[in-house]
Order: C-alpha cells, then structure tokens, then sequence
C-alpha cells in the first residue's frame, strides 16, 4: 500500500509541480490573466491556466503507469520490487484501463472548453450543453451509480445528475486562493482511503486515480496557495469536477457484508456536502434574485466568511476544516453497522452545515447593514 501512494501521490506531485510552473511562466503570452474585478477577491493581474498542469500532473502518470503495467503484464514472472498485494489486479486495471482512457478524454474535453472560455469567456449555455453531452456519453458507455431500484434508466439518470452537479460545484468554488484545490485534494484523499481501507477488499483501481489526482492537485497548490501564483481556472475546475465525480461513481462504496450496511453510499454525499451545500444554496440565491445562475457575485460560504472580517487564507482554511469533518463523517459510516447508528453521523453532518448557514446568515446581514451605512452617508 505504502508502494501505491508514493507512487501515485508522488509522480504525480512532481509532475503538476514543475508544469504548472512553466504554464505560468507562459500564461501572459497565451492571455491567460484573471483581472481584478469588482466581483473578484484579488487585487492584481493573475496567470491562469493552472488547470494543465494539474491535467498534465494526472495525464502523464497515468500514461506511464498504464505503459509500465502492460510491460510487466507481459513478463513471464513479475519483478521482484512489485509488491504482492498488487500483483494479482494488474489483469484487472488493463481491463478497466479502456473505460479510465474515456472518463479523462470526457474530462479533457470539458478542461479544453474550459481553457477557451478562461480565454474569450463563453456563454453559459454552450458551456452546459457540453457538460451534458460528455455526462451522457459517459453515462451510456457504463460510467452510472448502482441503485437498488428496478428501473434501469434511473441509475443513467443518477450519474448524469451527480456528474453535472459536481462539475459546477467545484467551479463554483474557485473564488479563493487554494479554496477549489484544497476541498478537492480534501475529497480526493478521503474516497482514497475508503477505497484502501474501509471495504472488505482494496480497491487498488480507484484508489491509484484518486492518490494521483490528488497528488497533482497537491503540485497546483504549491504555486495557488495564499498569495495564489496562479489560478486554475475553469480548465481546472472542469476536469478536477468530472474526474471527482466519475471516479466515485466507478468506485464500489458498498458491498454485500454483514459488517457494511446500505448507508454507506451516501459517503460521497457526506465527503462533499460543503461544496454540495454552497453550490446549492448560491444558486437558489442567483435565481431568486432572477440572474443567471452562472453569474459570477460574492455569494459564497468564503466570501460571507470575509465579510464576517476574517481574513481570506483564514476563510479558506476554514471551510477546509469544515469540509474535512464531512469528510471524517464519510469515513464514520464504514464504522457503525446500521441506519440508525448511521443517523448520528448524518446528524454530525447536518450540524455542521447548519453551523454554515448561520454563518452565510451573519454575513450576508453585516454586508446589508455595511451597505445601508454607506448610502446614509452618500
């Protein structure tokens, strides 16, 4: 195990770290730079496209893992620095290799929009049609939830749901330096370890592709970290979103065993529901105010977090630590054997994302009362 997530976490960090930096490096040269605005956090002009190289920091390894795999698949006897406990499923990642080849081409697509958008800013509406395009068709190719229900078409329609909701969730997010990267390094190590550790077998498959996503969001935020370098942008947010999401669709969180009951598929639903939540609760603010729901504003969790006075890399940490115990919360429902033990831990989450909402509640009425202030005076 220690072998895979050094590996995996580790190739993919050096990678992500040194491509991000060239892309920085050429970012003013291709136009990619975040202007300040009145609906922006930062202040000055900033490189994007940090997104390719958290692509290239999963792309390349996973090329070369796959290339490697084939290699010693066809060697007689396996070498002896190949640990034992991973032996056995090299059979098995060339047979699932075709079907993680689809999920990231699906994701490169969306990562290319999202590149040209970060460029000329595209309207909303082509940029979802596309994310509903690949959803389907990933959907269609086998990429779909498992649900205990009789009607076949509902687990299509599950996936394309939870594909389109957390791709946008995670480019909702992107509003502050390490926010975006840091809750999906968060989710990313977390449906990791579930996938090494809380079933009854490993599971080596999901597990490498979630250690490497996370590794190469770990090199992006080297350079995105308070005071941010550069901005991953929808390129980023994008591809991180879909790959999220396909993986822990793909990703077997529940087993027949008399240890592990049905709640533990709502494990991704607990790891994620801070970013769930904020995309939620922004958009229903958005369209009750009769905007686009892809209009840009200072609506979110963050952000309500800085008008409370805290300071921006103390707002981010926060809703890090606030995404790490949903996360935790995940991990707890592994531990306890029936639904109503598994209530507790759903009450844990509930808790802490009333504890969001009054917070969103303070803030949003500080902005208000600041706002009277300034038109008394005016």
């Amino acid at each position: 195990m220690v072998f895979l997530i050094a590996a995996c976490f580790g190739s993919a960090l050096l990678v992500s770290i040194v491509s991000t930096r060239i892309v920085q490096e050429l970012a003013p040269r291709l136009g990619l730079i975040d202007q300040p605005a009145a609906r922006k956090v930062h202040v000055t002009p900033t490189p994007l496209g940090g997104g390719i190289g958290i692509w290239l920091g999963v792309v390349l390894p996973l090329a070369a893992a796959h290339l490697a795999v084939r290699v010693i698949a066809q060697q007689e006897h396996h070498p002896e620095w190949l640990p034992e406990e991973i032996r056995p499923h090299l059979a098995g990642f060339l047979n699932q290799a075709g079907r993680l080849w689809g999920i990231v081409a699906g994701a490169t697509i969306l990562s290319v929009m999202g590149l040209i958008d970060d460029i000329r800013n595209l309207p909303w509406q082509p940029r979802l049609a596309v994310q509903i395009l690949v959803a389907c068709v990933l959907a269609a190719s086998g990429v779909r939830a498992t649900v205990f229900a009789p009607w076949p078409w509902l687990g299509f329609v599950i996936a394309v749901g939870w594909m389109l909701v957390l791709i946008n969730s995670i480019n909702f997010l992107d509003n502050m330096d390490g926010l975006t990267g840091g809750i999906s390094l968060i989710a990313s190590l977390m449906f990791a370890v579930i996938m090494l550790t809380a079933l009854g077998e490993p599971r080596w498959f999901v597990a490498a592709v979630l250690l490497i996503l996370a590794g190469s969001l770990t090199g992006f935020l080297w350079w995105n970290w308070s005071p941010a370098s550069i901005f991953m942008g929808d390129t980023g947010s994008y591809f991180v979103g879909l790959m999220l999401a396909a993986m822990t669709i793909v990703g077997t969180f529940y087993e027949e065993s008399p240890t592990i009951g049905r709640h533990v598929m709502l494990a991704p639903l607990c790891v994620l529901a801070v970013p769930l939540y904020d995309f939620t609760s922004v958009l229903l603010i958005r369209l009750s105010q009769g905007r686009s729901p892809f209009s840009p504003d200072k609506s979110h969790f963050s952000h309500r977090l800085v008008e409370l006075g805290l300071q921006p890399r103390n707002a981010v940490l926060t809703v890090h630590l606030a995404t790490l115990t949903t996360g935790i919360g995940g991990l707890l429902l592994y531990k306890v054997s029936d639904w109503s033990s598994a209530a507790a831990v759903l009450g844990l989450i509930v808790c802490v994302l009333l504890i969001v909402a009054i917070l969103e509640t303070a803030g949003r009425s500080k902005r208000v009362e600041t706002e009277s202030e300034d038109e008394d005076r005016s």
